[in-house]
């Protein structure tokens, strides 16, 4: 006790030396600047729970002096009842106290409040490394032993509070970000939605020259029409992937569920991409599985997938080339499977993080002067997942690449 009351007889001193060190000259001496979340420590909140009220006092008497806001309890269940009121920033808590104790009080603020629970840091004389492991396991951040050191109560509460202040900034940053993300989703759909239209019409226009029935054109006319109803198609594609992607990551993309007869669908692709595949002098065959394969999917969904996966392959391989298009059923796995092989250069070992991305282009350039924005491949990833798929990309030792998709042939 002795110790104790001659405590506060040293204050006066350790205040003569601050205020000595205050007024030196700014010369000699090199401020550091608190960070923000030190700035923010003054008024946050400290439950004290302990038995003994000369615990409670001697920590009092360090904690007010940093501006802390102290409640106090003097048993596990009042601590759990002054917590509902007073919704403190951290609790001191005392180990062995009358009723339940310390750790006992400890996991039962964890299961009620889970990862809102202030950290909880445990305050004993026992320091068996077994003790420690229990108070961790109940849910505890640290301990404080008795009998208190000044400095060092400081400096552990100081940090586990500044830990706690850095991570609501940082779920109040996530908060703020994917608000301004949905608002940038929905200008992407205002914007594309109300380009779409009118691009329909200018392509609509341009086709209704190009077929003559306004009259004949000249050469020099034609061509001109065609270049319009080229860039015309071109943005209106560019517009329906904004769409796309502002529709699936606003998480409004619909699946409408059926079986379907996969080698039938990619069928009807393959003869579609032909008739464009044909103005470069490339083939796309087809290896259809042997026998049918159904998958639960939306058919117009996947089409997309496949139509977007061979208007790469076409568009990236040289004129000439031949894209080779196989299909299984793979009932070991419960899986079923469709690859697109193509010619092209392939995909570059230091770009394939990009692959996948929104935006994400490749060095590798169209071979027939194609356009694209890089949102193709994001939105196949995309809604193949949403099937609950998987979709990868290899390249091949004979020059190449392969994309293969994988689907689940039941839901």
């Amino acid at each position: 006790m002795q110790r104790l009351r001659s405590h506060p007889s040293n204050l006066p001193a350790a205040n003569f030396r601050l205020r000595s060190v205050h007024r030196a000259p700014t010369s000699e001496l090199m401020e550091i600047p608190p960070t923000s979340a030190q700035l923010l420590l003054p008024g946050r909140k400290v439950l004290v729970v302990d038995d003994d009220r000369l615990n409670i006092r001697i920590l009092g008497g360090i904690l007010k002096g940093e501006g802390y806001v102290l409640s106090e309890a003097n048993s596990g269940e009042r601590a759990i009842e002054v917590y509902a009121q007073f919704q403190p920033d951290l609790v001191l808590l005392d180990v062995m106290m009358p009723g339940i104790n310390g750790f006992e009080t400890c996991r039962r603020l964890k299961a009620e409040y889970g990862d809102k629970c202030a950290p909880l840091i445990f305050i004993t004389a026992k320091s068996e490394a077994s003790d420690v492991v229990e108070g961790l396991e109940a849910g505890g951040v640290d301990y404080l032993p008795k009998p208190f050191k000044p400095k060092e109560v400081l400096a552990r509460i100081r940090s586990h509070m500044q830990n706690k202040i850095l991570t609501e900034q940082r779920k109040m940053l996530v908060e703020q970000l994917k608000k301004a993300d949905h608002a940038k989703n929905r200008f992407l759909g205002m914007a594309a939605h109300d380009l779409r239209n009118p691009l329909a019409s200018i392509r609509g226009i341009a086709e209704f020259l190009r077929d003559g029935s306004v009259g004949p054109l000249t050469p020099d006319q034609l061509d001109l029409i065609e270049t319009i109803h080229g860039a015309s198609q071109s943005m209106l594609d560019m517009v329906n992937e904004l769409l796309d992607v502002a529709t699936i990551e606003a998480g409004e993309l619909k699946l409408l569920i059926d079986r379907h007869n996969l080698g039938d669908l990619i069928a009807k692709s393959v003869a579609m991409t032909n008739r464009e595949a044909a103005k470069k002098k490339t083939l796309v065959t087809f290896d259809p599985p042997a026998e049918p394969v159904f998958v639960p999917i939306d058919s117009a969904k996947m089409k997309q997938v496949i139509d977007n996966l061979l208007s790469n392959a076409v568009k990236y391989s040289p004129p000439g080339s031949t894209i080779r298009v196989t299909a299984e059923h793979k009932a070991s796995l419960g899986a079923a499977s469709f690859s697109v092989r193509d010619q092209g250069p392939g995909i570059p070992d230091d770009e394939r993080d990009k692959l996948f991305k929104d935006f994400g282009r490749l060095s590798v350039k169209p071979t027939g002067g194609e356009k694209s924005v890089g949102l193709g491949l994001a939105i196949c990833r995309k809604i193949v997942e949403a099937h609950q798929g998987m979709i990868v990309t290899e390249n091949l030792a004979q020059g190449g690449c392969e994309f293969r998709v994988t689907l689940p042939d039941q839901r």
